[in-house]
Protein backbone atom coordinates (compact mmCIF):
# COMPACT_ATOMS: atom_id res chain seq x y z
CA UNK A 1 0.00 0.00 0.00
CA UNK A 2 1.23 3.51 -0.69
CA UNK A 3 1.07 4.31 2.76
CA UNK A 4 3.78 2.29 4.30
CA UNK A 5 6.60 3.37 2.08
CA UNK A 6 8.27 6.67 2.15
CA UNK A 7 6.21 9.42 0.52
CA UNK A 8 8.11 11.47 -2.41
CA UNK A 9 7.49 15.07 -2.88
CA UNK A 10 10.46 16.01 -4.84
CA UNK A 11 13.67 14.59 -5.23
CA UNK A 12 14.96 15.72 -2.37
CA UNK A 13 11.86 15.91 -0.05
CA UNK A 14 11.04 12.16 1.30
CA UNK A 15 8.50 11.76 3.75
CA UNK A 16 8.32 8.93 6.05
CA UNK A 17 4.47 7.83 6.54
CA UNK A 18 4.90 7.67 10.48
CA UNK A 19 4.85 12.11 10.06
CA UNK A 20 1.36 11.42 8.23
CA UNK A 21 -1.73 12.02 10.52
CA UNK A 22 -4.86 10.40 9.17
CA UNK A 23 -8.58 11.13 10.06
CA UNK A 24 -11.61 8.90 8.91
CA UNK A 25 -14.97 10.09 9.04
CA UNK A 26 -17.88 9.71 7.20
CA UNK A 27 -18.62 11.51 4.03
CA UNK A 28 -21.70 13.64 3.39
CA UNK A 29 -23.60 13.27 -0.21
CA UNK A 30 -24.83 10.65 -2.24
CA UNK A 31 -23.67 6.91 -1.52
CA UNK A 32 -27.05 4.78 -0.67
CA UNK A 33 -26.91 2.86 2.75
CA UNK A 34 -23.11 2.74 3.17
CA UNK A 35 -23.08 6.77 3.55
CA UNK A 36 -24.37 6.21 6.88
CA UNK A 37 -21.58 3.46 8.04
CA UNK A 38 -18.53 4.12 6.01
CA UNK A 39 -16.27 6.33 6.89
CA UNK A 40 -15.09 6.82 3.55
CA UNK A 41 -14.06 11.01 4.08
CA UNK A 42 -10.06 11.20 4.37
CA UNK A 43 -7.84 13.82 5.78
CA UNK A 44 -4.29 13.47 6.11
CA UNK A 45 -1.95 15.94 7.97
CA UNK A 46 1.49 16.78 7.78
CA UNK A 47 3.67 19.61 10.16
CA UNK A 48 5.84 21.17 7.89
CA UNK A 49 7.37 23.13 10.62
CA UNK A 50 8.50 20.09 12.63
CA UNK A 51 9.21 17.66 9.45
CA UNK A 52 12.65 16.96 9.06
CA UNK A 53 12.10 15.54 5.68
CA UNK A 54 12.56 19.17 5.37
CA UNK A 55 15.78 21.39 4.57
CA UNK A 56 15.25 25.03 6.22
CA UNK A 57 15.56 26.23 3.21
CA UNK A 58 12.38 24.18 2.03
CA UNK A 59 10.62 24.27 5.09
CA UNK A 60 10.89 28.12 5.10
CA UNK A 61 9.63 28.25 1.64
CA UNK A 62 6.66 25.57 2.11
CA UNK A 63 5.73 28.01 5.26
CA UNK A 64 6.02 31.13 3.55
CA UNK A 65 4.34 29.55 0.60
CA UNK A 66 1.02 27.73 2.15
CA UNK A 67 0.71 29.88 5.59
CA UNK A 68 -3.30 30.73 4.83
CA UNK A 69 -3.46 26.55 4.76
CA UNK A 70 -1.59 25.99 7.55
CA UNK A 71 -2.67 25.60 11.43
CA UNK A 72 0.22 25.89 13.57
CA UNK A 73 2.67 24.89 10.88
CA UNK A 74 0.52 21.40 10.28
CA UNK A 75 -0.83 21.20 6.57
CA UNK A 76 -4.31 19.21 6.28
CA UNK A 77 -5.51 17.82 3.26
CA UNK A 78 -9.24 16.49 2.88
CA UNK A 79 -10.88 13.61 0.00
CA UNK A 80 -14.19 12.89 -0.13
CA UNK A 81 -15.12 12.27 -3.46
CA UNK A 82 -15.25 8.86 -3.99
CA UNK A 83 -17.05 6.23 -2.14
CA UNK A 84 -14.37 4.37 -1.06
CA UNK A 85 -12.25 5.23 1.93
CA UNK A 86 -9.49 3.73 0.03
CA UNK A 87 -9.81 5.55 -3.31
CA UNK A 88 -9.91 8.76 -0.87
CA UNK A 89 -6.51 7.93 0.71
CA UNK A 90 -4.93 7.90 -2.67
CA UNK A 91 -6.74 11.03 -3.82
CA UNK A 92 -5.60 12.90 -0.63
CA UNK A 93 -2.19 11.55 -0.60
CA UNK A 94 -1.88 12.90 -4.03
CA UNK A 95 -3.16 16.23 -3.27
CA UNK A 96 -1.08 16.75 -0.31
CA UNK A 97 2.46 15.75 -2.75
CA UNK A 98 1.19 18.31 -4.99
CA UNK A 99 0.66 21.44 -2.80
CA UNK A 100 3.58 20.40 -1.21
CA UNK A 101 5.61 20.12 -4.62
CA UNK A 102 4.34 23.24 -6.00
CA UNK A 103 4.76 25.25 -2.72
CA UNK A 104 8.86 24.06 -2.75
CA UNK A 105 9.15 24.94 -6.39
CA UNK A 106 11.39 27.60 -6.91
CA UNK A 107 10.09 30.77 -7.66
CA UNK A 108 9.74 32.23 -11.60
CA UNK A 109 12.48 34.26 -13.01
CA UNK A 110 11.53 37.62 -12.88
CA UNK A 111 9.98 39.60 -16.01
CA UNK A 112 12.38 41.89 -17.53
CA UNK A 113 9.88 44.74 -19.10
CA UNK A 114 10.31 45.24 -22.86
CA UNK A 115 9.83 48.28 -25.15
CA UNK A 116 7.11 48.35 -28.11
CA UNK A 117 8.79 47.99 -31.20
CA UNK A 118 8.84 50.93 -33.28
CA UNK A 119 7.39 49.00 -35.77
CA UNK A 120 4.24 48.35 -34.03
CA UNK A 121 3.97 51.73 -32.64
CA UNK A 122 4.53 52.95 -36.49
CA UNK A 123 1.75 50.04 -37.73
CA UNK A 124 -0.52 51.04 -35.05
CA UNK A 125 -0.35 54.72 -36.04
CA UNK A 126 -0.99 54.08 -39.67
CA UNK A 127 -3.83 52.22 -38.14
CA UNK A 128 -5.55 54.67 -36.56
CA UNK A 129 -4.97 57.39 -39.96
CA UNK A 130 -7.10 54.82 -42.01
CA UNK A 131 -9.47 54.74 -39.36
CA UNK A 132 -9.93 58.31 -39.42
CA UNK A 133 -9.95 58.53 -43.20
CA UNK A 134 -12.42 56.08 -43.74
CA UNK A 135 -14.54 57.79 -41.07
CA UNK A 136 -14.05 61.29 -42.64
CA UNK A 137 -15.37 59.73 -45.83
CA UNK A 138 -18.18 58.92 -44.35
CA UNK A 139 -19.32 62.16 -43.14
CA UNK A 140 -22.15 64.28 -45.30
CA UNK A 141 -19.57 67.26 -47.42
CA UNK A 142 -19.55 70.62 -46.44
CA UNK A 143 -21.13 73.26 -48.07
Amino acid sequence: MRETSKVRVTDSVVLDPRELRWRFSRAGGPGGQGVNTTDSRVEVSVDLAGSPGFSPAQRERALARLGDRLVDGVLTVTASEHRSQLQNRHAALDRLTALLREALAPPPRPRRPTRISRGAVRRRAAAKQQRSQVKQLRRRPDD
